[in-house]
């Protein structure tokens, strides 16, 4: 199983897609894949599935991030601050 690589990968660069992960780990995508739905299974890391549109065609991934962690917020002010 991949999920050493992939757990030190998102703790290193934040959320990541499922196809940034395996073109930055070399692992192939399918392996991603399953080592994703593995460590999300355990609770190690939160997924959500993701459609975006690049040059009009559809591309499913999912989006992962490291179980218990919150994105930062964005700079910049605050309704009502």
């Amino acid at each position: 199983m991949y999920a050493t690589p992939i757990l030190e990968h998102l703790k290193k660069n934040g959320q990541q897609l499922d196809l940034e992960i395996a073109a930055a780990t070399g692992i192939p995508l399918p392996k991603v894949r399953k080592s994703i739905s593995d460590l999300s299974a355990r609770g190690d890391i939160s997924t959500c599935s993701m459609t975006q549109f690049p040059n009009g065609k559809p591309v499913n991934g999912t989006l992962c991030r490291i179980a218990g962690t919150i994105p930062p917020k964005a700079p910049g002010r605050r309704p009502g601050s």
